[in-house]
């Protein structure tokens, strides 16, 4: 789980930036290769979702309420409150990235794939974590602007940055599922091989901001010690987020499926719509700072979630067991 293909990939392509960024005319480069990835990023995620998956999921809205309440409320208010602290920790480049990923939306495959590993309301975290990638599309830029507004006095349009974004992300999304009839089966048929569509993109994207943000000088002003303060502070809002997702399910009496899902659909931050999203949002020197906390958070959710995966999946099985050997009990005292 530390060490998976992914993350090795992504580390190499960190340090490669680094020591080898794109300056000059490769950097024009790569950044139209990066616009053209992203396009078919998207193109591909709109062609890979199913209507009927919507339509399935759809009616649970109290559900969906309280996740997109997680992933748009509870996640920004948690970044203002902790401002106090951590803006004097990590500096204000670093917070305006932990405001950032505040305000993205959730993650769609991982999402999908822990509550479907722990025993889940999967239809349901289908509908809810598409959702919730189409409304960041508007609810993202709108957020940035404000905060950045409020506590940075950056000047951030939110109709240019919603415009941009749409063009972007949303008009190569609604053509891909708009050709879904004629796409699909090919689509569904090659899934694991366009997996790999997504990441190369999220890499193209990393390698492109890093690289400017390292001719910028990224790291001469970055010490180790504030990395490692940042992953702290990553790790300490998830677990204070996966602990209100599991108070607020059992709070307001969801059944043991729907809570599973509801603390994987509002605990999650997605890295493949963030990271084109901090491309049109920011730029210069603020991109690095704004997906390095992105990227930390990213990874230590995909480690926690997977333990935790697991663990709702044996706490399941042991149930069903149980239950059973209560059945057969009580049919022999019959």
């Amino acid at each position: 789980m530390l060490f998976d293909n992914f993350t090795l990939v992504l580390l190499a392509v960190v340090a490669a930036a680094s020591l080898l960024p794109a300056q000059g005319m490769a950097a024009h480069f790569f950044d139209w290769l990066t616009v053209a990835a992203i396009a078919l990023l998207f193109f591909m995620h709109g062609a890979k979702l199913s209507r009927q998956a919507i339509v399935a999921g759809a009616t649970h809205w109290r559900l969906h309420l309280l996740v997109f309440g997680c992933t748009f409320v509870m996640f920004p208010l948690l970044g203002l409150a902790a401002r106090p602290v951590l803006l004097p920790l990590l500096g204000e480049q670093l917070y305006l990235g932990m405001l950032f990923l505040c305000v993205l939306p959730g993650t769609v495959q991982s999402a999908i794939a822990f509550t479907s590993l722990a025993g889940g309301n999967v239809p349901a975290a289908v509908c809810s974590a598409s959702a919730s990638s189409i409304l960041g599309i508007l609810l993202t830029p709108l957020l940035v602007a404000f905060l950045l507004q409020v506590e940075a006095s950056q000047s951030v349009s939110p109709l240019h940055a919603i415009g941009a974004i749409s063009m972007q992300l949303l008009l190569p999304f609604v053509l891909g599922h708009s050709l879904r009839p004629w796409i699909g089966g090919w689509i569904d048929k090659h899934r694991p091989a366009l997996a790999r569509v997504d990441q190369s993109s999220i890499l193209l994207v990393v390698y492109t901001a890093l690289s400017a943000s390292v001719v910028e000088g990224l790291w001469s002003t970055l010490s180790p010690g504030a990395l490692a303060l940042l992953t702290l502070v990553c790790c300490l809002l998830l677990a204070v987020v996966l602990f209100l997702t599991a108070w607020l399910g059992r709070r307001f009496g969801f059944s043991r499926e729907d809570r599973i899902t509801i603390v994987f659909g509002g605990s999650k931050k997605s890295m493949a719509t963030g990271v084109p999203m901090a491309q049109v949002l920011f730029a210069g020197p603020l991109l690095g700072p704004a997906l390095l906390p992105l990227m930390i958070f990213h990874q230590i959710q995909l480690m926690v979630c997977a333990v935790m995966a697991q663990h709702y999946a044996r706490q399941g099985e042991e149930f069903r067991l149980n239950s059973e050997q209560l059945a057969d009990t009580d049919q022999q005292q019959r």
